[in-house]
């Protein structure tokens, strides 16, 4: 179990945000490999193509779209925290971080149904 000192929301939005980074950085030689198919040749891509129209694979996808999302607006936020002067509590810009990242989600959920 992870503990803060803190009882607000501010160390689990880092928490997010690190940890949403790190699964980013595991993504990208899968990520290094689908382009590496295009660049070889257009049978390997498309079967790459073929074998991503699997259900999981969508999901997956999903999961990335969020996780991005999740990084981008967290990242947001300690871009806030460092430049903007900001008042002790930066609760509404978490809540609000989380809540734009689902919404990017439900979106990309919506247009890949």
């Amino acid at each position: 179990m992870i503990r803060t000192t803190t009882s607000h929301a501010g160390p689990w939005a880092a928490l997010a945000h690190r940890l949403s980074g790190l699964a980013l950085a595991l993504f990208l030689p899968f990520h290094f490999l689908a382009l590496g198919l295009a660049i070889e040749g257009e049978a390997d891509f498309d079967g790459f193509l073929r074998w991503s129209d699997q259900p999981l694979v969508k999901v997956g996808e999903w999961g990335l779209v969020v996780l991005l999302s999740v990084h981008l607006f967290f990242g947001l936020r300690v871009l806030a925290i460092e430049f903007l002067p900001w008042p002790g509590h930066l609760k509404r810009l978490i809540v609000a971080g989380a809540a734009a990242s689902l919404l990017v989600g439900a979106v990309f959920l919506m247009n890949a149904a």
